[in-house]
């Protein structure tokens, strides 16, 4: 005789009892799973956002401090390079060799009493522009001088008495009008306003001979010149 088992299925124990609930429950745990995985990745993408945003501020901070330190740096910076321009003036006008004080005390000699000078000014460098009639190319020093006196022959006279003074190659008078109000060279106030000093005149004095300020330019020009007739030489001897 066969053995019956009267114990209902859902009441069985062991290996041979059915599932009671199926496959609802592998559902629901893939699902905390999933829920698990999401959690997980928006917190770590908060936390480099937050890292983010962090680091961002901590350089927002330094670069306000390094602003500022620049700001309170910039007096000296400007301090330097006043000092620095202050010093390659004086050692232009140094490496010259021109001696100005002479000049200006043989240009009060020479000065006629029927002149007025209204602006002087002096160069040490040389220029290649024009500077007057019959005056360019000057490759020395050279004065500047604008003032009025009371008439062409004066002026002529003027130029003439220049040419006593040591080192003068050459004069170029840029402008000389008369008539009140002339505005040769911006002598139209003051002293030159009056009747007697009508001729207002512009002229420049060089000093062609005088010994230039060393540039960059001059010192690498014997230099150039050197080397191009290493050049020549050995382009003669090839030939």
């Amino acid at each position: 005789m066969r053995p019956v088992n009267l114990i209902p299925p859902d009441m069985r124990r062991g290996d041979s009892a059915p599932l009671r609930t199926g496959p609802l429950a592998y559902i629901v745990v893939g699902a905390l799973a999933l829920l698990l995985v999401g959690v997980t990745m928006l917190v770590l993408a908060s936390n480099e956002v937050s890292e983010k945003k962090d680091e961002l501020v901590t350089l927002k901070e330094e670069d306000a401090s390094a602003k500022a330190r620049a700001e309170e740096l910039a007096p000296y910076a400007q301090f330097q390079a006043m000092s620095q321009q202050r010093v390659e003036t004086v050692s232009s006008l140094a490496d010259s060799r021109f001696d100005w004080a002479r000049v200006m005390r043989e240009l009060a000699l020479v000065l006629p009493d029927d002149v007025l000078l209204t602006d002087l000014t002096a160069g040490a460098a040389p220029s290649e522009g024009e500077a007057g009639e019959g005056l360019s190319g000057i490759l020395g020093p050279s004065l500047d001088l604008t003032g009025c006196t009371t008439g062409q022959d004066a002026v002529a006279r003027f130029v003439a008495s220049l040419k006593d003074i040591d080192g003068v190659t050459r004069i170029g008078l840029q402008s000389s009008t008369v008539g009140e109000g002339g505005d040769a060279g911006g002598a139209s106030s003051g002293s030159c306003s009056a009747a007697a000093f009508e001729t207002q005149f512009k002229l420049v004095v060089a000093f062609d001979a005088a010994p230039a300020p060393v540039t960059a330019e001059t010192e690498s020009a014997p230099e150039a010149e050197a080397a191009e007739g290493e050049e020549d030489s050995e382009e003669a001897e090839e030939g």
